[in-house]
């Protein structure tokens, strides 16, 4: 009788495979399964286009370098069903906050920012306490609180829970923690989203989501900018476009309308939210890899598969920019720091050595480094889309400002318009 091996994939999750056992060609499984990897690979023409038509310019580059993490304190990653005991989380946290800063804070950008996380924090696992901690830190200059969710895994979710879900914690965020951001002095808080298990508006064939409509709920609800993608290269969520900054192009309305999109450029201000921002999907033949051929690069940072400047090239190389400002080269990578057997890729000597060969190699790559949080990201392609010019880090702060920037007044009086109560 065969026997299923489990196994890890970039993104700490579990899969399997059958190992030792003769197929036969003509099985039905085999075809099915087949085919299905092939469905999940509807990325690779894309790709190829890229590789053929993108060219990083000649001279220096901009990059402007954001880190979502997945920031789930309740990881435990044998069984991700299940949730470390509160206590734990605590430890996990509190541990975080004190050791991060004493890892990183020596490596500085070209403005001397540090190396900054948002932190996208689970809104169906909210607690006070926890969130209290992380926001203080954010506060200190140590990255930026957003939205993560998890949903429909035991069963499809419905558009009236997933919005509730989302009302709830983004005005928690907001009123508790000073967390989130305005828009151009409105008084609707705006956040930046990841979807949990990467199943975005009911993308992943049914799973971990089961609401079509989820992109409209994500618009209505002040959802700026979605960080989600990409998710690997042969996972069911993963969708066609990739490598780019973009507006959807099918209804809000649809079933995972982030499948076709019309990307950015300069003179034309985006006027569809939420904005699709993608991290790099690349195919690596450096012959480095475990199978002695080539893998693939999804801006994971994992045990496994630590940051690394061979890794940074393939991320600038996917070039992703707003199109006629190309020598702004957008990278957004992501991890999941709570999970213990990433602890070397995120805060470890992999990190630091990382950070160290960035910064100080940096002028002989003819690169300026700029670290930013995703809402800090997102002005900044919104400032390239207005023609702005120069540095891109004088526009962090361009259209999207920090909720804790303004007096409470201002933020009691925007809970006051969403009918919160303090």
């Amino acid at each position: 009788m065969s026997k299923q091996k489990d196994r890890t994939n970039d993104n700490g999750c579990r899969i399997g495979s059958l190992e030792g056992v003769p197929i036969r060609v003509d099985s039905p499984g085999l075809r099915k399964r087949m085919g299905s990897k092939l469905a999940y690979g509807r990325w690779l023409p894309s790709y190829a286009w890229q590789r053929l038509t993108r060219r990083i310019p000649n001279g220096t580059v901009h990059l402007i370098i954001a880190l979502a993490d997945h920031f789930e304190p309740s990881i435990i990653p044998e069984d991700g069903r299940a949730r470390a005991p509160l206590s734990e989380q605590d430890r996990r946290v509190e541990q975080w906050c004190y050791e991060y800063p004493r890892a990183v804070e020596a490596f500085r950008d070209h403005e001397g920012q540090p190396f900054v996380h948002t932190y996208f924090y689970p809104a169906e696992q909210y607690d006070r306490g926890l969130v209290d901690r992380l926001a203080e830190h954010c506060h200190s200059g140590w990255g930026e609180l957003e939205i993560h969710l998890h949903h429909g895994v035991d069963g499809p979710d419905t558009a009236e829970n997933t919005e509730r879900q989302l009302i709830t914690f983004r005005d928690a965020l907001v009123r508790n923690h000073r967390s989130l951001c305005f828009i151009d002095g409105s008084s609707e808080p705006r956040y930046a989203f990841v979807h949990g298990n990467f199943a975005l508006a009911n993308c992943a064939d049914g799973y971990a989501c089961g609401v079509d409509n989820e992109m409209d709920i994500l618009a209505a609800t002040g959802c700026y900018a979605d960080f989600t993608m990409p998710a690997a290269a042969f996972h069911p969520a993963q969708i066609a476009k990739i490598n780019s900054v973009y507006e959807c192009d099918l209804p809000l309305s649809a079933q995972a309308p982030q499948r076709r999109g019309r990307d950015l450029r300069v003179g034309r201000s985006p006027q569809i939210l939420p904005l699709m921002v993608q991290g790099p999907l690349m195919l690596d033949f450096d012959g480095q890899a475990r199978n002695g051929i080539g893998r693939f690069e999804n801006a994971a940072l994992t045990g496994a598969n630590p940051p690394s400047l061979r890794r940074l090239a393939l991320w600038k190389k996917a070039a992703i920019s707003v199109q006629e400002r190309p020598d702004w080269i957008f990278i957004k990578i992501h991890c999941h720091s709570m999970d213990p057997a990433q602890r070397e890729a995120v805060i470890g000597e992999a990190m630091q050595h990382f950070l160290a060969g960035l910064v100080r190699g940096a002028p002989d790559r003819r690169e300026i480094i700029h670290f930013a949080t995703a809402r800090q990201m997102v002005n900044i392609i919104w400032a390239a889309c207005d023609g702005r010019e120069g540095n891109p880090a004088e526009y962090r702060d361009y259209r999207l400002k920090l909720a804790s920037a303004f007096s409470p007044q201002v933020r009691n009086s925007a809970n006051s318009q969403m009918g919160v109560r303090g």
